[in-house]
């Protein structure tokens, strides 16, 4: 059987009634859906001198290459949807190392032994193979790949398997190694860098701009760059990061760019660089450094080239093969996968930052109203990746009343901001409604509930009333604040803590006390919750904090996140008051 009927028979699972396999068992069951390893692992391996095989996770055959048709005697379709047991009777079982592969996921190598049916001078003939486990997009195990080769074939077959095994652990490693965060800087240094130098010499990651409009002019701003030690210094006009590079309109170059194609380039002249690179000193750089092969892989997610992935071999590398461009391919597309997520995430965190500082500016500065002076500080996580729906509020109400807030809605992001400005406002109109902390809370919590908001909150309100010098406290599930007192102890002041707001279960209390100077301190669970630690140690740490009453009230809140946010995993919203004798 020629190969290319052998490959088109393995993708479409037909096997031959003559085959020994077929006469012997029953029709193979078709591959599962969403192996998509098989196609992309088929452009490396098809030429191959080595045999292939990519099994499932039940240790059936789902492809073979033609090579290993060959070696055995038997046509690719035979193997499909079969145990090797059942396809090759004569040969030593191997299905405990595959299934250690499936199990922990490090590569095996074992010599295999037996007779194939194709005629052959050894009485035993043996291969030597490597075994990898085959992960998808989503972490899930969906398989093993197998590369053997037999032992008595010519050297340079040899060398044929190792570059295989290369290139498997390659794109094995790729999916631990890139798109680690949701930093898009750090996806496209990592993209660089895993690529030097196993694959390039030089390797250089360029991101379209993010509007649709600019990306068709189809400007790049190269974004990372990495090379071997020893062409830092030669190539060193080629690190622009930061800068907008671009491909000269109506080439070759543009066109399989932008429909998404591998470019392709070995033995370039001085000419061609002069026509591949819009400045002249890169190119001239190129050329001095002996570079003679690039390849470009564009990044692509979801139809939308985010991207390109630039590789360059010099000196005695080299050049790229057809192998290298399916490789360099698969690995942009992973990276592409990340870097839309980075993307994604970069968006929605500035969006939902905006969000907070648009809404908290306010009563971040030092404000007094009606005999109290406020001043208040939000910071997000210490990584500053997250941001929550933490907030605060200072309320000036009628008759001499000032109306503190401070809040924490469960999650992150956009959808938490937002949460967050509807808590706020709907809190402002109740207060200024004339109820009192209770009644906020209670018909807070059931208009929220009613209207089937999902995102609940925890909230606390201090109500100062200077006419009668009284504070009332009322808590829907939040932490107690810290009264610094005139004599500059702290201490938790004990208030009765009702379910939080969108449980719909809301029954409050309130406590009146009254005010006796010093400086109040509202807070939310990022400044004293640490993760492994219970809670009563990070209140510890705050009332044991050595902190002066009459200082400044902005100095204040900063010693408070100097001593206590070092660390936070979670965003902190921070209001301190202090009443104002006239």
């Amino acid at each position: 059987m020629d190969r290319d009927t052998s490959s088109r028979r393995a993708a479409t699972g037909t096997a031959p009634a003559t085959s020994p396999a077929a006469a012997a068992s029953p029709a193979p069951a078709a591959p599962p859906a969403g192996i998509g390893y098989v196609d992309m692992l088929r452009g490396i391996v098809e030429d191959s001198g080595a045999g292939f095989a990519v099994l499932d996770t039940e240790l059936r055959y789902l492809y073979v290459n033609p090579h290993m048709a060959r070696m055995t005697g038997l046509p690719a379709a035979a193997y499909l949807g079969h145990r090797l047991a059942e396809v090759l009777p004569h040969i030593q079982r191997s299905e405990q190392v595959l299934r250690d592969v499936l199990r922990d996921g490090r590569p095996r190598e074992l010599v295999v032994t037996g007779r194939t049916w194709v005629d052959s001078p050894y009485q035993v003939r043996e291969w030597r193979c490597v075994y990898h486990r085959l992960v998808d997009s989503a972490g899930r195990v969906v398989g093993v790949a197998g590369v053997g080769l037999e032992i008595s074939e010519p050297q340079q077959y040899v060398y044929e398997l190792e570059r295989a095994h290369r290139r498997l652990a390659l794109l094995d490693a790729a999916a631990s190694r890139i798109g680690t965060g949701t930093d898009v800087a750090g996806t496209c240094r990592e993209l660089a860098e895993f690529v030097v130098p196993e694959l390039a010499d030089a390797a250089g990651v360029e991101l379209t701009p993010p509007d649709t409009v600019a990306a068709r002019r189809a400007p790049t701003r190269l974004a990372a760059y990495a090379t071997r030690p020893g062409l830092a210094m030669g190539l060193a006009a080629l690190d622009a990061r930061g800068e907008l590079v671009g491909w000269p309109r109506g080439t070759g170059t543009r066109r399989n760019l932008a429909a998404g194609r591998v470019w392709r380039r070995n033995a370039i002249t001085e000419a061609q660089w002069r026509s591949l690179v819009p400045r002249w000193p890169p190119a001239l750089a190129c050329l001095t450094a002996g570079v003679h092969s690039v390849l470009l892989a564009p990044v692509v997610a979801d139809g939308r080239v985010l991207g390109i992935l630039l590789l360059a071999r010099a000196g005695e590398s080299a050049p790229f093969s057809t192998e290298d461009a399916t490789v360099a391919r698969e690995l942009a597309a992973r990276a592409a996968r990340a870097l839309d997520r980075a993307v994604r995430f970069q968006r929605e965190h500035t969006m939902a930052l905006e969000l907070q500082r648009a809404l908290l500016s306010e009563p971040g500065q030092l404000q007094r109203h009606a005999g109290v002076e406020t001043t208040a500080r939000y910071r997000p996580a210490d990584d500053g990746s997250l941001i929550g729906g933490d907030w605060y509020d200072v309320v000036a109400l009628p008759g001499g009343r000032t109306m503190l807030v401070i809040g924490d809605v469960m999650g992150h992001g956009v959808d938490a901001a937002v949460a967050m400005s509807h808590y706020r406002s709907t809190l402002r109109a109740l207060a200024l409604a004339g109820l009192p902390p209770r009644h906020i809370l209670q018909h807070a919590d059931r208009m929220v509930a009613d209207s089937g908001f999902e995102r609940v909150a925890t909230c606390f309100l201090a109500l100062g009333d200077a006419d009668v010098a009284t504070l009332t406290y009322a808590s829907a599930g939040h932490l107690p604040p810290a009264w610094l007192t005139p004599e500059g102890t702290m201490q938790l002041v004990p208030v009765p803590v009702g379910p939080p707001l969108g449980s719909g279960l809301g029954r409050y209390e309130q406590r009146v006390t009254p005010e006796r100077g010093g400086v109040l301190l509202l807070y939310t669970d990022g400044l004293v919750e640490r993760r492994g630690e219970d809670i009563d140690r990070g209140l510890a740490r705050l009332t044991t904090l050595p902190l002066s009453p009459t200082d400044p009230l902005d100095e204040i809140v900063d010693t408070v996140l100097t001593r206590l946010a070092a660390g936070s995993e979670d965003d902190i919203a921070l209001l301190a008051a202090r009443a104002v004798r006239t």
